[in-house]
């Protein structure tokens, strides 16, 4: 038998399946309608389920849409902020102030704007992150009065979690029974880092362990159910209602309610799919959410793979199903993991195996705790400890580090995953199920040979940061102020810079070199350009020099190959001691086109360059009306101009004058105040 009868015969694509994936495609479609023409090839599967949960999202979607506050508009009264959130005339707004606000009643003065996109490669997608939440509007307050705290009933149930705990043992228990990761800072890096982190985002196995501890009350018979059900609004209450702990919690309620009405748990896919329904019809939009995407993936793998795999006996057995557990899990993880982080940590299924019998301990305890206080502080701290040692230990262990994936490589992924699956439930032979999973790796492979030729404008604020992409080398040209720094190594990242063949920076000041310290301690260099303007004793020499990075200081007519393409100095002679005079001009020649990098030059050196035709230029000063001469745009005759510009400036770069000049040159102007950052594509090098 083949076909649809044969995949049901072996696979459980129950109603509560189709429901759930009807549910998905609605939710999906309501963001990218193409996505909609998917339930075709599904339909003889799941049938009327399907279109069921289809018609209910997308209908839900359509009928109460989220709706948009009239951005522009001025706002001023008495607010009540939660959690960075308040809420005016029935729209839910992002509060931005810095700092942040505390929980509590403000007077607030500002405007509604809406939420931006993202503002580089591997940044946060802030329309979506708050689209997820029920926001589109944010609140960007200019003037701030504290009114009043805003009392929370939780505290003396959080209190007596953290009574007679160190601050970091404090900060781990907080962190595995509510959820709270604010006060864990370095310590969450290193979680992430050993493949841990997920044991601090509130799910499945949190309320596993809290409904567990009340179904083993036998002597209650079957009202213990009701017992465990009743106490998850309780937890939610508590913790915080996140999507992966409503997720879990709507699952573990339509088992405990199946079990106290004598019907029988729900299978694991059938709760799956009826949560996400459930998650779906209350808000679509939360389909963009992370933590959304990221709970229900690793219980589809764990759904479909440990039933194929049985269940091993003894301790090496209970070793065995710990590691399949993890393994299956972040098979269907790895490549969100990797295009949201860049990185993916490859001892992961062994720090979760390791962590696993402390988590056990400590969850129950620290529920336990909520209660009891500070008696059981003596078997908490160490558990803690413990927990802490292991994620600091697996924290040093080897990355697999990735850029970001755009949506075809997701979908090769799936694809190659696909057959696997189909041959461990004994629905396709093995050969050809590899025959059939290394075709998206061959197609990945060959979308990954041609390297890009393109420049970056990368947004840095208030400051340049410019990646060459040679055909397989890259270049990067300054790197912002200091405080840039993790945005552009997460940037070079998520674009697949592993490591830079040249570092240039253009001159000594801090909106040039500032975000260039990060980067040469996250990312290896090849040689490093400076200005004969750095000092021997500047912060960055000393910087490369402790990296065993070699430094020259070119001058007028230096020229080096890198990968497909050429760099060139043309500026300055010699050293004059005027740090924006004293900058590196570049001309980078990237075989199909050539750009022209001006640092922060004046006119009087513009005008001596006597550079020819390019295609892109990156205009002088940020658009500082002492560069980019019409003298200059004459000769160079660029296509296109790149501006490295803060929003709401202090020196009000770009100066009109120049703004007015590209104009009537006819160059298109790009932004990366207004665009965020802008690449420029040249080509590919095969």
């Amino acid at each position: 038998m083949s076909g649809p009868e044969a995949a049901t015969r072996h696979l459980p694509l129950g109603p509560g399946v189709g429901l759930g994936l009807g549910g998905l495609l609605g939710a999906w479609g309501l963001l990218t309608p193409w996505a909609l023409g998917l339930a075709l090839p599904l339909l003889p599967f799941f049938r009327l389920p399907l279109l069921l949960g289809l018609a209910l999202v997308l209908l839900r979607g359509l009928l109460l849409p989220l709706p948009e506050p009239p951005h522009g508009t001025r706002l001023s009264g008495e607010f009540r902020v939660v959690g960075g959130f308040t809420t005016w005339e029935g729209h839910r707004l992002h509060v931005r102030h810095y700092p942040p606000l505390a929980d509590g009643l403000y007077r607030l003065r500002g405007y509604l704007a809406p939420p931006e996109g993202k503002r580089n490669p591997g940044s946060l997608d802030g329309r979506a992150w708050l689209l997820a939440q029920g926001v589109r509007g944010v609140f960007h307050v200019e003037r701030a009065e504290a009114l009043a705290p805003l009392p929370d009933p939780r505290e003396p149930l959080r209190a007596r979690l953290a009574q007679g705990l160190s601050p970091p043992a404090k900060e781990v228990v907080e962190g595995l029974v509510l959820g709270d990761k604010a006060g864990l800072e370095e310590a969450y890096a290193r979680f992430q880092r050993s493949g841990l982190a997920h044991l601090l985002a509130l799910s499945g196995l949190h309320v596993g362990f809290l409904v567990g501890s009340l179904v083993l009350l036998y002597p209650l018979g079957r009202w213990r159910y009701l017992l465990a059900l009743c106490l998850l609004p309780f937890y939610l209450w508590l913790a915080g209602p996140s999507p992966s702990l409503v997720r879990a919690s709507l699952m573990a309620g339509l088992s405990l309610l199946g079990l106290f009405l004598g019907l029988g748990g729900a299978g694991v896919l059938q709760g799956l799919g009826l949560a996400l329904l459930l998650q779906l019809l209350l808000r679509p939009e939360s389909l963009l959410s992370l933590a959304f995407q990221l709970s229900h993936l690793a219980v589809l793998g764990l759904a479909l793979v440990l039933p194929a795999l049985g269940r091993p006996k003894g301790v090496f057995g209970y070793l065995l199903g710990g590691v399949a557990a993890s393994l299956a899990a972040q098979a269907f993880l790895l490549p969100l993991l990797l295009d949201r982080f860049g990185f993916f940590p490859l001892l992961s299924p062994l720090m979760n195996l390791l962590a696993l019998p402390l988590v056990a301990l400590l969850v129950p305890l620290g529920f336990l705790k909520l209660l009891l206080g500070g008696l059981l502080a003596l078997l908490v701290e160490p558990l803690a400890q413990g927990l802490l040692l292991l994620a600091e230990v697996g924290s040093r262990g080897p990355l697999l580090r990735w850029g970001e994936i755009a949506p075809a490589g997701f979908a090769l992924y799936y694809l190659g995953l696909l057959p696997l699956l189909l041959a461990l439930h004994r629905l396709l032979p093995p050969k050809r199920a590899l025959l059939l999973s290394s075709l998206p790796a061959l197609l990945s492979l060959i979308a990954a040979w041609p390297k890009p030729l393109d420049l970056w404008a990368l947004d840095v604020g208030q400051g340049d940061a410019l990646l060459a992409r040679l055909g397989g080398a890259e270049v990067l040209v300054d790197g912002g102020r200091p405080e840039q720094g993790r945005r552009l190594v997460r940037a070079l990242g998520a674009l697949g810079v592993e490591a830079l063949e040249v570092l240039v920076a253009t001159h000594p000041d801090a909106d040039h070199y500032g975000g260039l310290l990060e980067v040469v301690e996250e990312v290896p260099v090849g040689l490093a350009l400076l200005s004969p303007a750095f000092a021997p004793d500047h912060p960055l020499v000393r910087a490369l020099r402790a990296r065993g990075v070699p430094i020259l200081h070119p001058g007028v007519g230096s020229q080096l190959r890198v990968g497909k393409g050429m760099l060139e100095v043309l500026w300055p002679p010699g050293k004059t001691g005027v740090d924006d005079q004293d900058g590196l001009v570049l001309l980078l020649d990237f075989g199909r086109g050539k750009a022209l990098l001006l640092a922060d030059v004046p006119q009087r050196v513009e005008r001596r360059l006597g550079v020819g035709e390019v295609e892109v230029l990156k205009v002088s000063h940020h658009g500082s009306r002492t560069g980019t001469s019409p003298e200059l745009l004459a000769q160079a005759r660029p296509r296109v101009a790149l501006m490295g510009v803060g929003r709401n400036n202090p020196f009000g770069h770009p100066h009109p004058e120049v703004l007015a000049r590209l104009a009537e040159a006819g160059v298109a102007v790009h932004r990366t105040d207004q665009e965020g950052a802008v690449r420029v594509v040249f080509g590919y090098a095969w």
